[in-house]
């Protein structure tokens, strides 16, 4: 089966890791991030385990997911039921596989960019109560940035940020809510109310500098001997 899905794979441009053994597995999906899953679960020992153990693993539990099926014991109402995305049905294609890993494109780039934070080093306008504060950031996606200030920042009421993206012409402003912050001045913000403009021109400053660290699709991960996790 890796024979078969891992030259359709990389024919988009999905850099492949296969994992020969459930309990490996488990673990790394633990720790590592990856843009989608494919596990084998009724041909390996313990895949059916790691399938169901998916969506509860802090990197991975919204990554596409896919279930390779042998027809014989579990059914695609049991793994849809898991919140698994597509369904293959053994003996597996390259017509077939060609056919489902395309249709599941949009959604892999659409999880990517959400998960996706790009590092960054710019000066941000802080706006509490308003009282401007300076600040630099260090990261941003598309739902928050994270950044440093050298003071202490009120904690209740939405803040106002104001900052240019790299490259860019003009600035953004933007609402947002304090996430979570530490006693070294560093503060993560979530964007509420994102006017569809600054959400369009943030979107495609992010597509352009994930294309330049790393490409279409970083990784894609297999479980079980014959799966890709």
């Amino acid at each position: 089966m890796v024979r078969v899905l891992r030259p359709t794979l990389e024919k988009l441009s999905i850099q492949v890791e296969v994992c020969q053994e459930a309990k490996k597995a488990s673990q790394i999906l633990t720790t590592e991030k990856f843009d989608a899953v494919i596990i084998d679960c009724d041909d390996v020992k313990g895949g059916f385990e790691v399938l169901q153990g998916l969506r509860d693993t802090p990197s991975n539990r919204s990554s596409i997911a896919f279930a390779v099926l042998n027809g014989k014991k579990t059914t695609t109402q049991q793994v849809f039921g898991m919140g698994i995305n597509f369904v293959l049905q053994k003996p597996v294609t390259g017509l077939n596989a060609a056919r489902c890993f395309n249709a599941a494109l949009n959604f892999m780039e659409r999880e990517r960019r959400r998960y996706y934070r790009q590092p960054v080093e710019m000066p941000v306008t802080v706006i509490l109560q308003d009282k401007p504060y300076n600040a630099k950031s260090t990261n941003i996606s598309e739902g928050g940035m994270a950044i440093v200030v050298a003071q202490a920042l009120p904690r209740n009421g939405d803040a106002r940020l104001q900052f240019s993206l790299p490259g860019c012409k003009g600035g953004l402003e933007m609402q947002a809510e304090m996430a979570w912050c530490d006693a070294k001045g560093n503060v993560g913000l979530r964007f509420s109310n994102l006017p569809q403009s600054s959400r369009d021109l943030l979107e495609h400053w992010l597509n352009e500098q994930m294309e330049k660290s790393s490409g279409p699709f970083e990784k894609l991960a297999g479980s079980g001997s014959e799966s890709i996790q």
